[in-house]
């Protein structure tokens, strides 16, 4: 009796314990325990899974760094459902691929900074490098009999002239390169003659060319001369190559000329291969933004085109498992669009295709194994969704929730497996049968969220004065007490056709860091975002400022309305487009207490001109800045226009490397507003793209989301 009573006092003690345990903040750091599922891959018999976890790790070389981490796991789908780690070593795995049989594995890793394929078995060993490309090697596929891969490199165009396997003949584009006074791209001929800055014309133009290649020069030519981090004369193309799987095999390669080709993969029968890409030859390929679809035999011969046109894009070919229907992707090259899901018969013609209307973005075509459904992903309204359809019938099935989001998934047999996001866990893997149905969880590996005190999001709506439904959600505060009152942060999403929700894994931090400060938060989906159709989506065009700004202030009001918010501490902040809406916002209206703007946009015609998303510009606004209409209409939605007005505190971030939409606009924005005696402060962070908050160094993570609250509440609190 009295063990009982010992044994009854310590449960009750754990319970207790467990109790007081849930009630932990969110801390800053605990962004850094985030583990991410994802790259799911099931054997053919559906009897085991792969997938990959990234991990944030602390750096070796510098306790106060960090480094993301990716490595492989494995499961199998009954019995004993615990994954168990693959792979271990320092530079991680991604891209898991199973062999036919599912005794082998193929995967990717990098190796002096080039990614490379390697090959495991099942049955113990380590791991085979199988390539040694000096391009790197991405994207392995099996051959249907496991004795091939296929895989994808990118070949500078320098390396691509002269490369004696890869363009035998020294070949060089067909289409004008666009280089001033070489009107047939005569300057890509190999030059022979001895660099020499005194010599004659030739000699001169090979001293020229060795101070590009020794990178003393940049001459761009190039219509598209931003990367992510940096201005480049570059230009890389994309090419397939098919590798024995065997010890120092021989690559051999199956596409071949001046253009890319991508989403490759074989027949199930083994003879042909889908693939997807651009084969203009009139066209400069930065000009060209259409994609065709083409089908190849095994061996890189009898070279076709099934599905293309001027204007469209065709893409994500995936062919059912019987080989008989090819379901694909097709839009029009416009940024503003949502592309058409479509099936056919593989040796059908156009007039065979079926398009299944759905006004929502889809990716992720993955077919059942008897054919009968082709399931994908969608954004819609706030989850990434899994929805199937089955092709005779052309019914669409919506099955999971829009509350939750869907990363990655597989299906075999009668057994899904995916990765999940929901407010109650950023990213967890689970099996469901293909109906959906008898969901399990089958990680833990962000379990520590168990200890976590966190808020959940309620869902709101309104109608705006264009007679859209807009979604918006809210968070109260962790602690929150009746009858207290708190400051409001109002989030804003980028894109500007993004999409926030219960379902989606990168504000997961954000939102609960802030809520457990003691700040209620509120997010919407402003006219523009994605996930709510076509005309949803071009709800912003020509109007980037008002409408959108009306649709996130609205979400603002009705929060406020409920009476616990404190109006005199309203906040703002966002990024990318959000960072332009942000200033846009202050610039128009004095109601918050303080601001924050990170990766913005404020200048519509200095962003067409140094950021490398400027196609944004013709595609919402109809044209060029030269182009009167459109100059009017740039002027007019431009944050910089407006410098005048902003009198908010304000806090401006800005990556030092970000080319995505420029960083001089920030600067001109913090200089205007310094001319003008404003209360601004200007957060550089150097090194750092546009990929700062999602995978960006996480020193600088956490220092942009630290001063963000630290400069909150030095605003908040004065009097």
């Amino acid at each position: 009796m009295r063990k009982l009573s010992i044994t009854l006092l310590f449960l009750l003690q754990l319970h207790a314990a467990i109790a007081q345990n849930k009630t932990e903040d969110v801390i800053l750091t605990d962004m850094l325990k985030i583990k991410t599922v994802g790259n799911i891959s099931l054997t053919k018999d559906g009897k085991r899974a792969a997938f990959t976890v990234n991990t944030i790790e602390n750096d070796e070389n510098n306790k106060l760094d960090y480094k993301y981490r990716s490595q492989i796991f494995t499961v199998a789908i009954s019995g004993k459902t615990t994954p168990v780690q693959l792979t271990t070593h320092k530079d991680g795995a991604t891209k898991p691929t199973w062999s036919p049989d599912g005794k082998q594995m193929a995967f990717t890793r990098s190796v002096e900074d080039k990614n490379q394929i390697f090959i495991i078995s099942m049955e113990g060993g380590e791991p085979m490098q199988l390539t040694k490309d000096k391009y790197g090697a991405s994207n392995p596929k099996w051959s249907p009999d496991g004795k091939k891969i296929l895989y994808s490199s990118s070949v500078p165009l320098r390396d691509l002239l002269q490369d004696s396997i890869l363009n035998p003949a020294k070949s060089i584009p067909t289409w004008k390169m666009e280089k001033p006074g070489f009107d047939k791209n005569e300057h890509l001929v190999t030059n022979k003659e001895k660099p020499d800055p005194n010599g004659s014309l030739s000699q001169i133009r090979a001293y020229l060319d060795k101070n590009a290649t020794d990178k003393k020069a940049i001459v761009l030519n190039k219509l598209n001369f931003q990367s992510e981090s940096n201005v480049s004369s570059d230009m890389n193309f994309n090419h397939f190559f098919e590798i024995n799987v065997s010890k120092d095999a021989t690559p051999r390669l199956l596409t071949n000329g001046f253009y890319n080709f991508n989403n490759a993969d074989y027949t199930p029968n083994g003879k042909q291969i889908i693939l997807s890409g651009d084969v203009d030859s009139t066209e400069n390929q930065d000009r060209s933004l259409e994609s065709e679809l083409f089908i190849m035999d095994a061996n890189g011969e009898n070279f076709k085109m099934l599905l293309g046109e001027d204007g469209k894009r065709y893409n994500s070919a995936s062919l059912s498992p019987s080989g008989k229907w090819l379901a694909f992707l097709s839009s029009t090259t416009s940024f503003v669009s949502v592309p058409s899901l479509s099936i056919m018969p593989l040796n059908g013609t156009e007039k065979d295709i079926v398009t299944i209307p759905f006004d929502r973005n889809k990716s992720n075509l993955t077919w059942s194994k008897n054919d009968k459904y082709l399931y994908f992903t969608a954004q819609m309204n706030g989850g990434n969704v899994l929805h199937r359809v089955n092709p005779l019938t052309q019914k669409i099935e919506t099955l999971s929730s829009t509350d939750a989001g869907i990363s990655s998934f597989d299906i075999a047999n009668n057994t899904i497996i995916y990765s999940k996001t929901q407010v109650s866990n950023p990213s967890e893997l689970y099996l469901a049968d293909a109906n959906f149905k008898n969901e399990k969880k089958i990680s833990t590996f962000n379990d520590w969220v168990a200890t976590k005190k966190l808020s959940y999001p309620e869902k709101k709506t309104f109608q705006n004065e264009l007679g859209m439904t807009v979604e918006y959600w809210i968070m109260k505060p962790s602690n929150y007490k009746q009858g207290e009152k708190y400051p409001l942060l109002l989030e804003i999403h980028g894109g500007p056709s993004a999409m926030w929700g219960p379902g989606e894994e990168s504000m997961w931090h954000e939102y609960q860091y802030f809520c457990s400060k003691g700040y209620g938060v509120v997010y919407s989906n402003p006219r523009g975002s994605g996930g709510y159709g076509l005309d949803f989506l071009r709800g912003n065009i020509n109007d980037w400022g008002t409408g959108p700004a009306s649709d996130v202030l609205t979400a603002l009001d009705k929060t406020v309305q409920e009476g616990w918010a404190d109006q005199s501490k309203l906040l703002i902040t966002g990024g990318s487009y959000a960072g332009y809406l942000t200033a846009w916002i202050i610039s128009h209206d004095n109601r918050f207490k303080a601001a924050c703007a990170q990766r913005g946009v404020y200048d519509l015609n200095t962003f067409f001109g140094e950021g490398n998303a400027w196609r944004l510009v013709p595609n919402y606004f109809g044209g060029y800045p030269w182009e009167p209409k459109v100059k009017e209409i740039l002027a007019g939605e431009s944050p910089i226009n407006y410098v005048q007005n902003i009198t908010t505190p304000f806090i401006i971030f800005h990556g030092g490397n970000d080319r995505r939409t420029g960083f001089v606009q920030a600067e001109m924005l913090f200089r205007s507003l310094k001319v003008l005696g404003r209360p601004v402060e200007f957060v550089v962070h150097p090194g750092a793209t546009h990929e700062i908050t999602r995978a960006g160094d996480n020193r600088q993570r956490m220092d942009q989301m630290l001063r963000t609250y630290e400069f909150f509440e030095r605003t908040i609190d004065k009097k």
